[in-house]
């Protein structure tokens, strides 16, 4: 049989094994069936001719082994049997085959989970050829594999994640597990989900923009001072118009804070105002009542002191002798 290939001496070649090989293989196979496999492996690099017989001899194994560890690695698919030799297959190959190729016969469960893992393909084949050339390495299919699993994203997600970092030249391992744990944080499934995400992301760096520009502010938002705008902008609801009334309440400060504008609008949202017109019927109440205080404070102020007048008068009496 003739075993195809071509490198050079055998003083500076070298025979790469994949890892796959001893993750799936080598439990499986006994010690001549892997001394075959290895034998051929290394022979398949030269492209010369060689018989059952000569693999024998080599390796010190009778006939019958041979033939028998031939088979074996041709149930698995490892070796391809030709009219004049063997090929051997690209076991990595297999393996992904194993993983994305539907089986004739599967109940619908499986069947379901089939079909899902063919998208999944496509899909990772589309990362493969948009943001690796066609060449991605076998590591990337199992931490995609590993991320489709562990944050259930869909194949659209799965892409834009990719999309994501490549347009920002983050195209590596750590960068990306961060902004997949940010979308799962933000309970992102669906490119749905996803859409959604950017609408509010979009909507807190416009109104962080704004609030900045009319504080005065040269430089960026803080990561607490982003957390306050999130709650006003997502937990309470509130546009950039009732945000910008307690903006304004900050002109009398001289040193005016996040944690007052906060105070502010967590007070109006308690007191659910909904609207800037709420908002300003509120503080224009509010405005009255502190002068009503201040009138009757006053008129306190004067009645008390028309009092001691004519006690202190009454006093001075009381001491005239007649």
């Amino acid at each position: 049989m003739k075993l195809e290939a071509n490198m050079k001496s055998t003083l500076f070649s070298t025979t790469s094994i994949p890892d796959v090989f001893f993750t799936e293989y080598l439990a499986m196979a006994n010690g001549n069936y892997i001394k075959v496999y290895l034998y051929m492996l290394f022979l398949s690099k030269y492209g010369k001719d060689i018989k059952i017989n000569d693999l024998s001899k080599s390796l010190s194994i009778d006939v019958k082994s041979i033939q028998e560890a031939i088979k074996f690695w041709e149930d698995l698919g490892v070796i391809t049997r030709k009219n004049n030799g063997y090929i051997l297959n690209d076991i990595q190959e297999i393996e992904l085959n194993k993983l994305y190729s539907p089986k004739l016969t599967a109940s619908p469960e499986i069947a379901k989970k089939i079909e899902k893992d063919q998208y999944r393909a496509k899909a990772i084949d589309t990362i493969n050829t948009l943001y690796f050339q066609g060449v991605m390495s076998p590591s990337w299919y199992t931490d995609i594999t590993l991320w489709f699993e562990k944050y259930q994203f869909d194949e659209q997600v799965m892409l834009a994640l990719f999309k994501y970092c490549f347009e920002r030249s983050a195209m590596h391992r750590n960068y990306l597990q961060v902004v997949a744990n940010a979308w799962h944080q933000s309970n992102i499934k669906t490119y749905s989900d996803l859409d959604k995400y950017y609408q509010k992301q979009e909507k807190l760096n416009n109104i962080e923009k704004k609030i900045a520009k009319k504080l005065g502010l040269s430089r960026q938002l803080t990561e607490y001072e982003k957390a306050f705008v999130e709650k006003w902008s997502v937990d309470f609801n509130y546009d950039l118009p009732i945000i910008e009334i307690a903006l304004k309440k900050t002109t009398s400060k001289s040193n005016p804070s996040f944690d007052y504008i906060n105070k502010l609008l967590t007070d109006w949202n308690e007191r659910n105002l909904r609207t800037p017109d709420a908002v300003e019927e509120f503080l224009k109440s509010m405005k009255q009542k502190q002068k009503d205080i201040k009138e009757l404070n006053k008129k306190v102020a004067v009645s008390n002191y028309q009092g001691r007048k004519y006690d202190n008068l009454d006093a001075l009496y009381a001491n005239v002798k007649p």
